[in-house]
């Protein structure tokens, strides 16, 4: 809906723009021609009393420019666009600047575990000098634990982007059990890479040599791959040209990065994403949503704030689903802990104050509303998410 309105703003303001560019090249055009028409005039005068007669012309031609009265024109075609120009920046600026300060609760935030989120962000991104800054100043010593851990996660990602696969290699044989139970073949992948590098840049024979000490040993498990692999020794030095030509895709060294940084940090008992990048994104989607709320309820003079739950659904996208979320048929309430699902002896599952209110507050049997099986509120078991 903003971004609508930001749109029909500026389509406006540009037919504005259109319509003064050419109204000025209209006015342009009759003094042009005005002054034309007086140069001719004034040319075909060849007797002696010239100057008289080109005084005449001068008095015709500033009568006529009167009548167009070119600066009255340009200026009620400019006045329609500043206008609609002015009006567009109050868009701009209400729909892309807006004060956040009424979209917020003032919650009291529990400093320790702040300041422990945004340390551990700077880490994941490499601003170690940074992490360790805000570290000392906040007098949290104990969040610094973390960082040899992302020092050398670095120090494997930029070696990998320098072609250097040596330190990953390194670090998926010692997790080679973990990885194997996740059912991840990151270490046949770094071989993969390496194998071609060395086909691409080396010779046909150095790259059997790796192939038979590294890629032998995963034939076994990965015998396709394998045998993809030995088929690439056929085209040595035209690799791109082959029918195996997406294996020397520089997408698989980005992809490859984002694996690591996955694994490693589950490793390490922590999310791919840092917390802080979550909350900001997630803020970020649904600050519109929350703007417009707040706008609603100060028109009704309602304070949304104290509300246990938001009277209009903020949708985030599955990218920042990270529980599940059970919405009641009955009543399209979505569930909570003081409204959790429950499980009916059918397999159904209703919200619990559709049963309540079903079962007229526990004291009848009530039949599901998706089968004719009856049931009481003592045969519903709570579910929990």
């Amino acid at each position: 809906m903003e971004l609508n309105t930001v749109r029909d703003a500026f389509d406006r303001v540009a037919k504005k723009q259109k319509l003064s560019s050419s109204k000025s090249r209209e006015v342009i055009d009759q003094v042009g021609h005005e002054i034309e028409q007086t140069v001719m005039s004034m040319q075909s005068t060849q007797d002696s009393s010239t100057s008289v007669d080109q005084k005449s012309i001068l008095v015709a031609l500033k009568t006529k420019l009167n009548t167009i009265s070119p600066q009255t024109q340009l200026e009620g075609s400019q006045k329609e666009l500043n206008v609609n120009l002015s009006k567009c920046s109050k868009v701009l600026e209400k729909v892309f600047n807006p004060d956040i300060s009424k979209a917020y609760r003032n919650v009291d935030f529990d400093l320790h575990i702040l300041n422990q989120i945004i340390a551990n962000h700077f880490y994941r991104e490499g601003l170690f000098d940074t992490a360790d800054c805000l570290i000392k100043e906040a007098g949290e010593p104990e969040a610094i634990s973390l960082k040899c851990q992302f020092v050398e996660m670095h120090q494997i990602i930029e070696a990998v982007r320098s072609r250097n696969l040596e330190p990953a290699i390194n670090w998926a044989t010692a997790n080679r059990e973990k990885l194997t139970q996740v059912g991840c073949n990151l270490e046949l992948k770094l071989h993969t890479l390496c194998f071609v590098e060395i086909l691409q840049k080396k010779s046909r024979s150095e790259a059997l040599n790796y192939a038979r000490t590294y890629l032998a040993p995963f034939a076994s498990v990965h015998m396709y791959e394998v045998q993809k692999l030995m088929g690439c020794l056929l085209w040595a030095g035209k690799l791109d040209k082959s029918p195996y030509s997406d294996i020397t895709d520089v997408t698989h060294w980005e992809k490859l990065v984002d694996e690591l940084i996955q694994h490693f940090c589950s490793f390490m008992g922590q999310s791919s994403s840092s917390a802080l990048r979550v909350a900001i994104a997630a803020g970020v989607e649904g600050l519109p949503t929350l703007l417009k709320l707040a706008n609603v309820m100060a028109v009704k003079k309602q304070e949304w704030q104290a509300m246990k739950q938001l009277p209009v659904p903020v949708d985030l996208g599955k990218e920042f689903q990270f529980h599940s979320i059970f919405v009641c048929p009955v009543s399209r309430d979505q569930s909570s802990d003081e409204n959790p699902p429950m499980l009916l002896p059918c397999g159904h599952v209703l919200c619990n104050q559709s049963i309540v209110k079903m079962s007229r507050k526990g004291t009848r049997a009530f039949k599901c509303p998706y089968c004719p099986q009856e049931a009481s509120v003592a045969d519903c078991r709570q579910l929990y998410l």
